[in-house]
Parts: C-alpha cells; structure tokens; sequence
C-alpha cells in the first residue's frame, strides 16, 4: 500500500482507496482524463492565487513609494519609516512570488 496524492485535494491517500477520504473525489468514476483535468485546474488556481498575490505586493510596493515621495512628510517622520516598511515588504513579498511561479511553472 502506498501514499499518492489525491489529484482534487493534493492530500495523501492510499493507492487502494476508492475515494478520497478528505474531499470525496471519486476514482473509480474518474478517467484518466477527468484526474489529468482536475490536477491541470488545481495546477491553474494556484498559479492564479500567486498572481494575485504578485499585485497584491507590487500594488504595495509601489503605494508605500509612492507615499515615501509624495506625501509631504520628511524622512524623520513615522508615516515615512512606515512608507518605507510597507514598500520593502511589497518588494519582497513580490520576488518571492515570482519565485513560487517559477516553481509552480517548472511542475507543468
């Protein structure tokens, strides 16, 4: 008996199970084309969450800098040194994105 992943949730599952335990996919009702479609479509809502969250953190980025510049307070100030932290954040958050989707594109 071996684990293999379930092709709905990604959760370990016994090779003999007919179902998933965790989501109830069915396998014995499934071809091989219906598990190929359901892990591509899991493949693609990741991929989608990610990106989302690259403009999430690139909308940060570029807030925080945008308010370092333009807001009218000096460098002494707290909301600069917050402009400042929110705009790393959004820079870092973003390059690691873009790694995740590298990762998630190398497994296609």
């Amino acid at each position: 008996m071996a684990l293999v992943d379930c092709p709905s949730c990604n959760k370990k599952i016994s090779d003999k199970a007919k179902t998933c335990q965790h989501c109830e996919f069915s396998f014995g009702e499934a071809s091989p084309e219906d598990i190929a479609r359901k892990r591509n479509l899991n493949l693609y809502l990741k991929k989608q969450q990610v990106q989302t969250q690259s403009m999430i953190a690139m909308l940060l980025f570029v807030g925080g800098f945008g308010f370092m510049y333009w807001g009218g307070v000096s460098a002494d100030d707290f909301q600069y040194k917050i402009a400042v932290g929110v705009s790393i954040i959004g820079f870092v958050w973003y390059l690691v994105n873009r790694v995740r989707l590298v990762f998630l594109k190398r497994t296609d």
